[in-house]
């Protein structure tokens, strides 16, 4: 015979595993969409690096056509490419590549803008 405290525990166990759940797929749901953006923001970071790396052998516009390339197969706003700084210093040698841009995430109950600064600087 069942004990009507073994049935409400059960149910109540039920109710506990249907709250993590749900607690798992919203934690889920929103580090996906919020991570989309630190991942655009960190594959146009290397990109920078990585032309920063060879730019004593190209000109700055060969450098911002890559980089311009770039932002748009990422699918970064306009904003990073109009943004987009290349400055070569004499003094030491070096090359800092830099832009800035931000993106908004439109999630239920959330909604923030992300303003971001990517940057990259190598010695010539």
């Amino acid at each position: 015979m069942v004990s009507a405290g073994a049935g409400s525990r059960r149910g109540a166990s039920t109710l506990g595993c249907l709250v993590s759940l749900l607690v798992l797929v919203a934690v889920l749901y929103y580090g996906v969409n919020i991570g989309e953006v630190y991942f655009r923001y960190y594959r146009i970071k290397d990109e920078m690096e990585s032309q920063a790396r060879v730019a004593a052998a190209l000109d700055n516009g060969t450098i911002q056509r890559r980089i311009g390339s770039a932002i748009q197969e990422i699918g970064l706003p306009d904003d990073a490419a109009n943004n987009l700084q290349i400055t070569r210093s004499a003094q030491p040698r070096a090359i800092t590549i830099e832009t800035d841009y931000s993106e908004t995430v439109n999630l239920p109950l959330f909604v923030h803008t992300f303003h971001l600064h990517p940057k990259a600087t190598e010695p010539l």
